[in-house]
């Protein structure tokens, strides 16, 4: 395994286990189409590394962001299919899916309009995510016509929306039927204090619906590998409210 990483690359150590996750939902692991994995070698790397960590299956979600990674169904099947058969060639034994992650804006709405098929993270289940800077003025609307066209909508990493940060707030969201999945390194601060604060406090009031990495590249796959992270994630597996062990 260590033989694919680059000279200037330290080597992860694992030292724990996620295997009661079982399945990692929320990755870029696909190569070259959007900011995660740049290529197949890495693709394999991580994914490697994910299963050193107790990982059994992945399902990847390349970015769908018309101004920065215009994917589409098409293109990204065309890179599942070039790493499920490297994997076949590495004779890995993993069971990978592909689905996406859609930035909530107006070509979405259009999806919306259009009736177009999403690619889903499991059954109906449809993985979206909204910008860093400034709240949407019509998130509401779209996890009603997300509900409205047959999809259980999941926002990814609310944590990390710094301009959310009340508990009411993300007790709508869950009212209105969205789920809410964060990252696991929020839970470590990787993203900040404010997240960490934010992933703790929807963990309190029993919120968190679904966990991922969000893996883009080595340094989160370095960042997992934290026994007391591991912990964390186990005591949300024991409370039994996780559903990533359904997927």
């Amino acid at each position: 395994m260590f033989g694919l990483f680059k000279k200037k690359e330290k080597p992860v150590s694992f030292t724990g286990n996620y295997s009661g996750l079982f399945t990692d939902m929320h990755s870029h692991l696909l190569p070259g189409i959007d900011d995660g994995a740049p290529d197949l070698d890495t693709s394999v790397m991580l994914i490697k590394g994910m299963m050193a960590m107790g990982f059994q299956k992945f399902i990847t979600t390349p970015h769908i962001y018309p101004d920065l990674y215009p994917n589409n169904k098409e293109t990204i099947t065309a890179a599942y299919q070039l790493l499920k058969q490297r994997l076949k060639e590495e004779q890995l034994d993993v069971e990978i899916k592909t689905a996406a992650e859609y930035f909530i804006d107006d070509m979405f709405a259009e999806r919306l309009e259009k009736n177009e098929e999403l690619l889903t993270i499991h059954k109906n289940w449809v993985l979206i995510e909204i910008s860093f800077v400034s709240p949407p003025n019509d998130l509401n609307e779209t996890i009603f016509n997300l509900i409205l066209n047959g999809y259980q909508p999941v926002l990814a990493h609310p944590e990390r929306y710094s301009y959310y940060n009340q508990p009411d707030v993300f007790h709508r969201f869950k009212d209105q039927g969205c789920y809410l999945q964060i990252n696991i390194l929020s839970l470590l601060g990787y993203y900040g204090k404010k997240a960490q604060e934010t992933a703790r406090m929807l963990v309190k009031e029993q919120l968190v619906d679904l966990i991922g990495s969000d893996l883009h590249h080595i340094r989160h796959l370095q960042a997992l590998n934290t026994p007391s992270l591991m912990a964390e994630v186990d005591a949300l597996l024991q409370s039994g409210r996780l559903l990533n062990p359904s997927l």
